[in-house]
């Protein structure tokens, strides 16, 4: 990966003389697939499907957990092996399958959360539940400000933790989403990760989990390598993802944070960012 300044799109050449220039695409769907009114566009599609024609591979890679992924999986058609929650789960999209998934220590969590509020005052805080009947609970003051028709049950404080859960949402009534994740950082970064994953999304998760881990995992099921691979992606959560990739292309509607670790920098979500790259990658035959 390169940290100097990113390019325009031009992401050519092949891998170890091969003769596809990629041989697996990691794209995010929020932000990134689809459009800012969480959609799919026209244009993405059909770009999308040249690469898997070509013989390369597709894989979504999200924070959302398999049960919030699900429904955007059924809206595009997509059926592959997927990373969820940040890394946390590798899930079978066509046989509705969890492959594999971690949890956050709910003892670390509770903890973690306490160091953060001792520096920043009260949360607002919510869980994600385990496995693929999880549910996201929402404690006191938790507003869910992406995929706004996503089911949440509302539950006290007490309840959060009462069940395995594979990560935690934090939110502050004052502090930026950016402020929040570095105060997390600095209070508990010794006890559990810390990702912006878009707005009003900062979480805490297993220590040393990222999409850059899940989606080792999966390319290793896949049989693709790290070099083999050019990542998309929009937030600070896509960092990992565009480290062990030997390509990253960074959404011009892109956090500065992954701007400033991006390869390439692409159109935004809006303007069919990714398809713009793959029709140029992948020409139509």
């Amino acid at each position: 990966m390169s940290t100097t300044s990113p390019s325009p799109v031009s992401p050519e050449g092949t891998r170890d003389g091969g003769d596809l220039p990629y041989r697996l695409i990691a794209t995010p769907h929020d932000g990134t697939l689809l459009s800012s009114e969480e959609n799919g566009t026209e244009r993405t599609p059909p770009a999308r499907a040249r690469a898997p024609r070509a013989g390369a591979l597709h894989i979504i890679v999200t924070g959302r957990s398999a049960v919030w992924a699900r429904p955007v999986f059924d809206e595009i058609g997509y059926t592959g092996i997927a990373v969820c929650g940040q890394g946390a789960q590798v899930y079978d999209a066509g046989a509705h399958k969890l492959l594999t998934s971690l949890t956050l220590d709910r003892r670390l969590a509770a903890l973690a959360v306490e160091k953060i509020e001792a520096e920043t005052g009260p949360l607002a805080v919510a869980a994600n539940q385990d496995g693929l009947d999880g549910q996201v609970l929402a404690g006191p003051g938790y507003e869910l400000l992406i995929g706004s028709d996503l089911p949440v049950v509302r539950v006290d404080r007490d309840g959060l933790l009462a069940s395995p859960v594979s990560k935690l949402y934090v939110q502050h009534h004052a502090l930026t989403d950016d402020a929040l994740a570095d105060a997390a950082r600095r209070a508990a970064g010794d006890l559990v990760g810390v990702v912006m994953a878009g707005p009003g999304v900062v979480e805490l998760l297993p220590l040393g989990l990222s999409k850059a881990t899940g989606l080792a995992v999966a390319a290793r099921r896949l049989g693709v390598r790290a070099a083999d691979t050019i990542a998309f992606g929009d937030m600070p959560n896509d960092v990992p993802m565009f480290g062990w990739a030997a390509h990253g292309v960074a959404m011009a509607n892109a956090h500065e944070e992954l701007l400033a670790v991006a390869d390439t920098v692409t159109a935004g979500n809006d303007e069919d960012g990714v398809a713009v790259v793959l029709e140029r990658l992948y020409p139509a035959r």
